[in-house]
């Protein structure tokens, strides 16, 4: 994206992120990305990431540049994990898009709420191309912001009429459940609050893990032929919510294959025991995008299927893209001068 040298820079907050990136839009937009990402038009380096001492929080710098849609940025965020039992979200920061002319920057983007909704729409591409058309149950293992985001994103690709909804703080899934049913009444929608992950996860077509364990939530015993996983919540080498059973019984996809080889623990830890080898993970998602496919999705109705989300810093800028072209447009946001500008007389 270019634009002239002289223009503000944008500020987006999290009420305006959500006006302009409606769901079904980010669902598209995060697919033409990671077909983007398939077809070689990305630069997309290895997340950097400052451990904080004594404890598991995180400082991280997500670059990244597009040809399709043409865009350059990053987002700058911190992750703590704690912040499950707090008022703050787990991941806090901004996203930065700047223009490919003059490498002006273009906006400044709430990282949060980016984060919410392009994780999930990522889920829900995956969804659509790998889970079974029929599926109609959806088991939510985590009931926070992304639980909220998972449910609207595999709504809008299947049939979901039944959501079970289990998480480590049985009093959290309880009002996740009742404001979800709320917010979805008059629809043909059950939801249920699950005792245990195993009642949710039996015999449900679509699974999403969305939680802050650094220990598997999610065994591979449990899962039906033909269902699908997204696995959310890990992004370390040394975290899974899924056992090596899990992963070991499926068809696994990933994000990125290079991302996956450095900082998936659902993937890491069954190769460190030996079960699986790199051969496990048959493609990547930007891969079933392609025409014709790269690689083959489900094959059969029984196939289990687990995607392995990492998070990538393409979707960020992509979806800040999205934001900042309909901000233009509409007139929203908050412009300010930052600077940037060569005095034409100095």
């Amino acid at each position: 994206m270019s634009a002239s040298p002289g223009a503000s820079t944008l500020l987006v907050g999290h009420g305006d992120v959500i006006a302009l990136l409606p769901m079904e839009e980010c669902i598209e937009a995060m697919a033409e990305a990671l077909a983007t990402l398939a077809r070689g038009g990305a630069v997309l380096p290895l997340r950097q990431v400052v451990r904080l001492p004594d404890g598991p929080n995180a400082f991280a710098l997500m670059p990244a540049a597009l040809n399709s849609p043409q865009a350059l940025g990053a987002k700058v965020i911190t992750v703590f994990p704690g912040n499950d039992a707090t008022p703050y979200d787990s991941h806090q920061g901004v996203v930065l898009l700047f223009d490919t002319q003059y490498g002006r920057l273009l906006a400044i983007l709430d990282a949060s709420t980016i984060t919410g909704v392009r994780t999930a729409a990522v889920s829900a591409v995956a969804t659509r191309l790998l889970s079974r058309p029929e599926s109609r149950t959806l088991a939510l293992l985590g009931a926070g912001v992304q639980a909220e985001t998972h449910l609207e994103s595999i709504r809008a690709v299947r049939p979901i009429d039944e959501v079970r909804v289990w998480s480590r703080s049985g009093t959290r899934a309880e009002r996740f459940v009742r404001t979800a049913a709320s917010r979805s009444s008059g629809d043909d929608v059950r939801f249920v609050t699950s005792p245990t992950a195993q009642a949710a996860v039996e015999g449900a077509d679509v699974i999403c893990t969305v939680t802050s364990s650094r220990e598997p939530v999610l065994r591979g015993d449990w899962l039906a032929p033909g269902a699908h996983v997204n696995a959310v919540g890990a992004s370390i080498a040394s975290a899974r919510e899924l056992d090596t059973t899990a992963v070991a019984r499926a068809r696994l996809f990933v994000d990125r294959r290079e991302s996956i080889m450095n900082e998936g623990g659902d993937f890491l830890v069954p190769k460190r025991e030996g079960v699986i080898g790199d051969d496990h993970i048959v493609g990547e998602i930007g891969e079933l995008l392609h025409e014709p496919p790269r690689v083959a999705g489900r094959r059969t109705a029984d196939d289990i299927t687990v995607f392995k989300s990492l998070g990538l810093a393409i979707e960020d800028v992509a979806a800040a893209h999205r934001i900042y072209t309909r901000a233009v447009a509409t007139g929203a946001g908050t412009w300010v001068e930052l600077g940037g500008l060569r005095d034409a007389h100095a």
